[in-house]
C-alpha cells in the first residue's frame, strides 16, 4: 500500500495533520490529571478558588483540544481525498494508453470497481491512520505512563486486561480479513452482471431473458449481501465483547481503588484519574484492532490497483521513439505475423501489401476471417510477433503512439459518439477544426442533410453512445469525425454496412473526389462487393492468410475465395 500511496500524498496536509494530533492527545491525557488536581485539592479541602482556577484551565485545554481535533479532521480529509484524486486520475491515465492486449487482461467491471470502490478503501484507511492509527499508540503510551504516576501497583490489572483483548480481536480478525477481501471479488462480479443488464438490455428484452438475468443479477446480489452480512457480524461481535472487558476493567478498578484508599495509599482524584487513563488506554488498543482489521482490505485493494500500475503497455514504450518521415504517405505490411496473448494459434499469417498516396486499400473476407485484426495493427492497438507493419516507411514499433495517432485517423466497427453536441464530438478528430471544415467532413460523410434538418444544427445535443440517432446517422457521424482530421492513413473498418447502397456509393464518390484524401492512404474493411469493387487493390483474406491481392477484376477472374463470396451476394440478392 505504501508503494501506491507514496508520492501522491501531501505531506505537508500529513505533517499538519500530525501535529494537530499531537496537540489532541497531549491535551486529552492532560485533562485526567485537571480533574484528579480539583477532587484532592479543592472538593477534599473546600478550597472554591482553586476549583474556579483548574475549571478555567479544564475550559482552555478542552477547547484546545476541540480546536485540535477539528484542524486534525480538516487535514487528514484533505490528504486523503486528495490521495483519491491523484489515484483515480493516475489510474484513467494508465488505463487510457492501455494497448487491447493490457485491456484483455482486465475486464471493464472489474477496472470500474478499482478506480473507485478499492481508491475508497485506501483513502478510508488513509484518514483513519492520519486521525487515529497514530494517534492510538502515543495516547496508549502516554496514558499508561500517567496512570502509573498516579498508581503504579494498580497496572499490573492490564497484565490480565490486554491479553483478552488481544484474543478477542484477534478471533475477529482471523475470520473477518478473508471475508474483507473476498468482498473486492464479489463487488467485480456484481458490477460485471449489472453493467452486462445494462449495456445488453435490449438483447435481454429480445429473447425474453429477464427472469434469467433478474435471477443471475439476485445470485450475485444475495453472494455479496450474504457475505457482507457474515463480515459485520464478526466485527459488531466485538463491541460487546470489548465493552464486557472494559466493564470488568472498571470493576476491578474501582474494587482496587478502593483498597488503596480504605489504606489511605490513594486520593480520590488519582482514582478518578486512573479510571480514565484505563479507558483511554483500552480504547487505544481497541482502536489500533479495528485499524488493522480495516488494514487488509485496503491492502487487497492497494495490490488490485497496483496490478493496474504494475501492467506495462509494451506498445507505449519506446526508448528513442523515432520521428515519422515527412512526404508523401503509404503503408505497408511486410510479412506480418501475429497472435492474440496466449493462442496456440497465428490470427494472421503471413500479411503482404503496400499502399502509396492516393490508393485505397479493400479488405474482404468472411466473419472471423482476421480482418478487423489486421487493421489494428496499423494504429498499433496490438503489436505484430513478426514482421514489419509500416507508416510513411517507419516501423510503427520505432514510434510512440502520439506519433501513430496523429497520422492514422480511424473508425471502428461500432460507432461510438460521446456525451455533447455534434460540433464537440467532431472536434474529437481535430480540436481546432472550423465550422467550414466540420461541414465538408459531414458533406462527404452524408451526414450534411440530416445535420442541416435539426434546430440546433452543430450544437444539436448527442446523448451517451448517440443514443438520440438512428444506427446509419451514428456511423456517418463517426465517419465524418474522421475525416475532419488530417492524417496520412484513414482506416474504415466495416464502417458502411449500416447504410443503405445509394449513401454507401456516394459516400465513397465523394472521399474519392476529396483533395485531402487523394494525398492520403485510404482503408476499407467491407462486407459488401459493391463498396470494395472500386478499390485500387482487394486484400482477400481466409482464416488469418492472406489468400489474394489485385483488382476487382482479377480477383473475380482468378481468386476461388473471393468468386465464392460474389456468389453468395448474389444468390442473396445483395449484387448484381
Amino acid at each position: 500500500m505504501f508503494k501506491i500511496v507514496r508520492g501522491r500524498l501531501n505531506i505537508w496536509q500529513v505533517a499538519g495533520s500530525i501535529l494537530f494530533m499531537i496537540v489532541q492527545v497531549i491535551a486529552s491525557l492532560y485533562l485526567p490529571n485537571i480533574t484528579s488536581d480539583i477532587v484532592n485539592n479543592g472538593i477534599a479541602k473546600g478550597e472554591t478558588g482553586y476549583i474556579i482556577n483548574a475549571g478555567m484551565k479544564m475550559i482552555f485545554v478542552s477547547v484546545l483540544t476541540v480546536l485540535a481535533s477539528v484542524g486534525n479532521v480538516f487535514l487528514a480529509s484533505q490528504a486523503s481525498q486528495g490521495l483519491g484524486q491523484r489515484l483515480r486520475s493516475d489510474l484513467f491515465r494508465k488505463v487510457l494508453y492501455f494497448s487491447h492486449d493490457e485491456f484483455d487482461a482486465f475486464d471493464t467491471s472489474s477496472l470500474t470497481t478499482r478506480t473507485t470502490n478499492d481508491v475508497m478503501q485506501i483513502q478510508n484507511v488513509i484518514v483513519m491512520m492520519l486521525r487515529m492509527m497514530i494517534m492510538a499508540p502515543i495516547m496508549l503510551i502516554g496514558a499508561s505512563f500517567m496512570a502509573y504516576q498516579k498508581n503504579g501497583p494498580m497496572t499490573k490489572i492490564f497484565l490480565i486486561v490486554i491479553p483478552a483483548l488481544i484474543i478477542v480481536v484477534g478471533g475477529v480478525m482471523y475470520f473477518a480479513v478473508p471475508l474483507f477481501k473476498a468482498m473486492q471479488k464479489k463487488t467485480d462480479r456484481l458490477n460485471l452482471i449489472f453493467r452486462e443488464g445494462l449495456t445488453g438490455v435490449r438483447v435481454i428484452r429480445a429473447f425474453r431473458q429477464d427472469t434469467f438475468e433478474q435471477n443471475r443479477f439476485k445470485d450475485a446480489n444475495d453472494d455479496y449481501t450474504n457475505n457482507a452480512i457474515k463480515v459485520y457480524t464478526i466485527v459488531a461481535m466485538m463491541v460487546p465483547f470489548v465493552t464486557l472487558i472494559m466493564s470488568g476493567t472498571n470493576i476491578g478498578i474501582t474494587w482496587l481503588g478502593a483498597h488503596y484508599i480504605a489504606n489511605q495509599t490513594m486520593q480520590v482524584g488519582n482514582l478518578i484519574a486512573f479510571m480514565t487513563y484505563a479507558m483511554q488506554i483500552l480504547m487505544s488498543f481497541m482502536i489500533l484492532s479495528l485499524i488493522f482489521v480495516l488494514i487488509p482490505r485496503a491492502s487487497a485493494s492497494a495490490a488490485r490497483i497496483q496490478e493496474v500500475f504494475a501492467k506495462e503497455s509494451q506498445i507505449d514504450t519506446v526508448a528513442k521513439p523515432a520521428k515519422i518521415k515527412q512526404g508523401e504517405a503509404s503503408l505497408e505490411f511486410d510479412d506480418v505475423n501475429f497472435r492474440y496473448l496466449g493462442a496456440e494459434k497465428l490470427a494472421l499469417t503471413n500479411i503482404n501489401f503496400k499502399m502509396d498516396k492516393g490508393q485505397t486499400l479493400a479488405i474482404i473476407g468472411g466473419t472471423g476471417s482476421g480482418k478487423t485484426t489486421l487493421i489494428n495493427l496499423i494504429p498499433r492497438f496490438y503489436d505484430s510477433e513478426t514482421g514489419t507493419v509500416m507508416i510513411n516507411g517507419t516501423d510503427v514499433k520505432a514510434l510512440n503512439t502520439e506519433d501513430i495517432n496523429r497520422q492514422v485517423s480511424m473508425v471502428p466497427q461500432k460507432a461510438v459518439l460521446f456525451k455533447g453536441t455534434i460540433r464537440s464530438n467532431m472536434l474529437y478528430g481535430k480540436d481546432d477544426a472550423t465550422d467550414d471544415e466540420i461541414w465538408h467532413a459531414l458533406e462527404i460523410a452524408q451526414a450534411d442533410g440530416f445535420v442541416k434538418d435539426l434546430e440546433k444544427q452543430l450544437d444539436a445535443p448527442v446523448e451517451q453512445g448517440g443514443d438520440n440517432f438512428s444506427g446509419g446517422q451514428k456511423q456517418r457521424l463517426a465517419i465524418a469525425r474522421a475525416l475532419v482530421k488530417d492524417a496520412s492513413i484513414y482506416v474504415f473498418d466495416d464502417s458502411f454496412s449500416a447504410l443503405d447502397f445509394k449513401t454507401d456509393l456516394n459516400l465513397r464518390t465523394a472521399l474519392k473526389a476529396d483533395e485531402k484524401i487523394k494525398d492520403s492512404v485510404v482503408v476499407i474493411v467491407g462486407q459488401r462487393i459493391s463498396t470494395v469493387a472500386d478499390a485500387d487493390e482487394i486484400l482477400v483474406i481466409d482464416d488469418g492468410n492472406m489468400v489474394g491481392l489485385g483488382t476487382h477484376d482479377e480477383l473475380k477472374e482468378n481468386n476461388k475465395t473471393y468468386q465464392e463470396i460474389i456468389e453468395s451476394q448474389i444468390r442473396e440478392g445483395n449484387d448484381g
